[in-house]
């Protein structure tokens, strides 16, 4: 998953940047993004929506990555050292063809092989 922090009030360097995370959680309506959040006091404005996520999801076996806009509903298991957290993010913007898509693929991974 790579992500950008999006916000109309902060202009911080950090905001500039495209970070890398992963995902073990995904569905229809969000996923689970472990990944770093560059400044601590950012966290209350990504839970209050000051501060919202796009990101770009490249699924296994998919040439085109699914865009979306994403909203922080959730935070946990936050470490200081690496800056990494678990971030429960749910869309906000994505398109009915990225659904469908996210949709097919999580099927195909819970059938059995």
């Amino acid at each position: 998953v790579r992500y950008k922090f999006l916000s109309k009030t902060r202009t911080d360097q950090a905001m500039e940047e495209v970070y890398e995370g992963t995902t073990t959680n995904l569905g229809g309506g969000g996923l689970l993004l472990l990944g770093r959040v560059p400044v601590l006091d950012w966290i209350p404005e990504l839970l209050m929506q000051k501060i919202v996520i796009g990101v770009n999801l490249l699924l296994p076996q998919d040439e085109a990555p699914i865009k979306a806009l994403t909203r922080v509903a959730w935070v946990e298991t936050f470490d200081e050292q690496t800056m990494k957290c678990n971030l429960g993010l749910k869309f906000k913007e994505v398109t009915q063809a990225d659904k469908d898509r996210i949709f097919k693929f999580v099927i195909k991974v819970q059938m059995p092989s």
